[in-house]
């Protein structure tokens, strides 16, 4: 059997490969710097496919990728694992009204607790449950095993040298980018 387009299916439905379409954008487009592009197109394929796994697995979890930025934000803050509703919006780059409907279908999942804070009865605090935490846990676990396969043709050295260079690329998109989302604390 052959993997040639016309008998593996339409051609319209296959991606074309990086060379492909590097030499399509050449065609088009005579300045096009196919190094600079075969790096920008491989890791945006990557990423794509990443999203897509991490996305599988935590379906197999019975949670969305909503649910694992809170799960993983309010992780992120340290334990006792609370933040506000407000410092969850403003991390995830969210609107308080959007946050809201986040952390209402969140608390009926047991997920998190939303309780009035002790001391500032106006305030309202998101905490994490063991439900949350256990979530969170088991969904970090797939994504090591899955990280360590996708990383298993490195050398410990290429995986410290590979990860220097892409923390470099994000600096200088965070750098010209700042709106983008980036954190760039978050690397230090």
């Amino acid at each position: 059997m052959s993997d040639t387009p016309e008998q593996s299916g339409p051609q319209s439905l296959q991606e074309p490969t990086l060379d492909e379409q590097i030499a399509a954008y050449q065609r088009e487009y005579r300045e096009l710097d196919p190094q600079v592009e075969k790096v920008v197109s491989a890791l945006g394929r990557l990423n794509r496919r990443m999203n897509v796994a991490y996305g599988r697995q935590l379906a197999d979890l019975g949670i969305s990728n909503a649910e694992w930025e809170v799960l993983k934000t309010l992780v992120l803050a340290g334990d006792p694992y609370r933040l506000g509703p407000g410092e969850l919006a403003k991390r995830l780059g969210l609107t308080p009204a959007a946050m809201t409907h986040r952390i209402d279908r969140m608390a009926g999942e047991g997920l998190v607790t939303r309780d009035r804070d002790e001391t500032n009865r106006v305030r309202v605090i998101v905490e994490l449950t063991d439900e949350g935490r256990s979530k969170w846990l088991e969904a970090m676990r797939m994504a090591t095993g899955f990280e360590e396969d996708l990383l298993q043709d490195l050398t410990s050295d290429e995986r410290g040298v590979l990860g220097e260079m892409l923390i470099r690329l994000l600096r200088r998109v965070e750098h010209t980018q700042p709106d983008a989302g980036g954190r760039l604390q978050d690397l230090d």
